[in-house]
This record gives C-alpha cells, structure tokens and sequence, in this order.
C-alpha cells in the first residue's frame, strides 16, 4: 500500500508538471505570430473561461459530482466580482505578454510573485512589514532586476504586460483571503471556476470587443475548433491537477514541483522555440531571485506553524476536559506539510499556476478554522 501511494503521488506531481508546462506552451504556440498565428490573448482567455463555465455548471448542476456552496447576492457582489475582475485582468496580461516576450523570461519574472503579494497584503493590511521578509523580497528583485538585464531579447511592453498581471494576481489573492476567509466561505477549483468564471468571461468582454473584435474582422483568422478545445481542456485539466496535488501531498510539495517545473519549461521553450534564447546572467538572476523565494516561503512556514501551535494545544486540552467533544482535526496530508500562509498568500502563490482562480478549499478551510475556530457546513 505505501508503494502505490507513493507510486500516485509521483503520477500526480508528473501530471501537474506536465499540464502546467503543457498550457504555457500551448498558450505561447497559439498566440505567437511565427506559429500558429492568433495574436489575440482576450479571446484566447474568453474561450477558456466559456469552456471552464460550462464544464463546471454540468458537473456542479447537473452531474452534482460536487455540491454548490450557500451563495448570496451580497457575497456574489462584494466578493466573487471583485475577484473574478482580478482574475480576469492577470489572465488578460499575462497571455498579452506571450505576443512580446519569451517563455522563458516569463517565467523568470514570475519570481516577482511573492514581492508583488507581499506589497499588496502589507497595503492591504493582512500582513505586517517585517525587516527579514522585506530583505528576501529585495534579493528576489534584485535577481529578476540582474535576470532581465541579461535577457538579450528584452521587450519592455511584454515586460510591462507580465508585471502588471503579476501585480493583478497578487492583488486577487488578496482579495480572495480578506473577502472570502472573512465569510467562512470555501470553494475548490470546480466550484470556484462555476462562480468565477462567468463573471470573468463578462469582464473580458468589454476590452475584446473594443480591441480585438475589430482587428479579429479584419484578419478574417480562421478558427481550429480542436486546437481550440484541446487548449482549453488542457487549462481546465490543470486546475483539477493542482487540486489532487494539494490534497494528496500538500502545498509545500507543490511549491517545490513548482519550482522544477520552472526550470524544465525553461529549458523546454529553448527547444520548441529557438528564438527564446537564455544567457548566463539570465541564469544566475534567477538562481538570486529563487533562492529569495525559497527563503521567504521559509520564514513563512515558520509562522504557520507558530500560528497552529497554540491551536493544536487548545484541541489536545479540549479533548482531555471533554471526552464526548468532536474536535476538527486536518487529515495527515495536511499536518506537517502544509504550506498555506496566514498573514498573507505569497508562498502559496508562488505555487498556483495563472488558470487556477482560487487556492483549493482544504487548505482555504484548514486556515479559515484554525484561527477562527468556526466550522463551516457546506
């Protein structure tokens, strides 16, 4: 039995890699001019989200493979809009930014990630300016700074493109941990996708139909339903990889598959596409920027743990006074391996690929009842 679980822990993290890197490969082969010539990333997105909403409202409505959660008015409006926006936008830019730069450099500026989420909770107020995580977020700037100035093929409209989706996303999550671990609400990757994606697709309506739908009747681009298709389920599938990996394994292993997966995209995009080219100091920035954020997720974890202590004494005390109580317990995959920061959603960023809208409700749920002690019926 401990074989074959880690025999299905490997496939899932395998899995996950290869989705991931699939999709953003995938993505920069559709949208680039060289390739298969369909330079208009709103659209790109707008078939994903289309695709994620349907598929989801047959498994949620239909199927019921997974149960709706208590949604009102007032949280559609004050939280999954608000969201979804931001998601929308991150979406928007970052697959914009395919049409400028390379696979590769996108992916060495996605170490700003952790800095852009760290600036937005401290705004925010859902994290505290610490001298030590602000020393790590400037050796992450600092290596992507050294990274971009070794990029032989630097464009600074894609640049500015990936930072400003970066800054999107980092905002989104957030949003995501203010507004919805404030109402106790818990969502995984299909029920998220049911609620977020909809709204999305309306958002990204307004700029497609001012940007791209007048140059889309111009070109007269003939669609490929298939390469269509396979693209978006290949972006729906990788949510629901990231998902059995959390679960089976926890966010902290995630991460670290992450971060291999950087590296082998990285190598993958010289291969496919010759024109991404990858110099030493492009290497050695990177190596900076990763090693800040290994560093932060660190410090991090170390909160997490502090922050769970006093909650595992209070059940343990719990259970010696009243032997008839039920206290919540996380299951095993979530004890010691679990990842999700509390002061704030940078190291868990740092994990979630740009198609997942929301972290998955087990380590969403696990942060919302230990600090608050509330337990949520679904």
């Amino acid at each position: 039995m401990i074989s074959r679980q880690l025999v299905l822990t490997y496939l899932y993290l395998l899995i996950y890699i290869c989705l991931s890197s699939g999709v953003i490969l995938f993505n920069k082969w559709v949208l680039s001019p060289k390739y298969f010539k369909f330079p208009f990333p709103i659209t790109l997105t707008m078939i994903h989200m289309a695709f994620s909403g349907i598929v989801t409202f047959f498994l949620v409505r239909v199927f019921k493979v997974v149960a709706p959660v208590k949604m009102t008015f007032h949280i559609y409006a004050t939280c999954v809009i608000p969201i979804s926006a931001f998601f929308a936008s991150s979406l928007w830019f970052g697959n914009t930014a395919y049409l400028y730069i390379s696979v590769a450099f996108i992916q060495m500026l996605k170490a700003l990630m952790p800095v852009a989420t760290f600036i937005m909770a401290v705004l925010c107020g859902t994290d505290k300016l610490r001298w030590d995580l602000f020393l790590n977020m400037v050796l992450v700037s600092v290596g992507v700074v050294v990274s971009s100035y070794g990029e032989i093929h630097f464009n600074v409209i894609g640049t500015l493109y990936q930072v400003t989706g970066i800054f999107a996303e980092a905002l989104r999550l957030v949003l995501t941990q203010v507004l919805l671990q404030k109402k106790g609400l818990t969502l995984n990757p299909i029920t998220s996708l049911y609620y977020i994606a909809p709204c999305s697709f309306i958002f990204l309506f307004i700029p497609w139909y001012l940007l791209e739908k007048p140059e889309m009747d111009v070109s007269q681009i003939q669609f490929n339903y298939s390469i269509f298709f396979l693209n978006a389920l290949s972006a729906f599938a990788l949510n629901i990889s990231i998902f059995l990996v959390i679960g089976r394994t926890g966010a902290v292993t995630i991460r670290v598959a992450g971060v291999l997966k950087d590296w082998i995209l990285i190598a993958l995009s010289t291969i496919i596409f010759p024109e991404s080219v990858i110099t030493s100091l492009n290497i050695i920035g990177y190596a900076v920027a990763l090693s800040g954020v290994v560093l932060y997720n660190y410090l991090k974890m170390k909160d997490v743990k502090a922050n769970q202590l006093p909650a595992d004494n209070n059940s343990d005390r719990a259970t010696k006074d009243k032997k008839s109580l039920s206290i919540f317990r996380p299951d095993n995959s979530m004890d010691n391996n679990d990842g999700t920061v509390v002061g704030g959603l940078a190291s868990e960023a740092a994990a979630v690929d740009e198609e997942a809208p929301l972290i998955p409700s087990a380590r969403l749920s696990y942060v919302t009842r230990t600090q608050t002690g509330s337990f949520i019926n679904r």
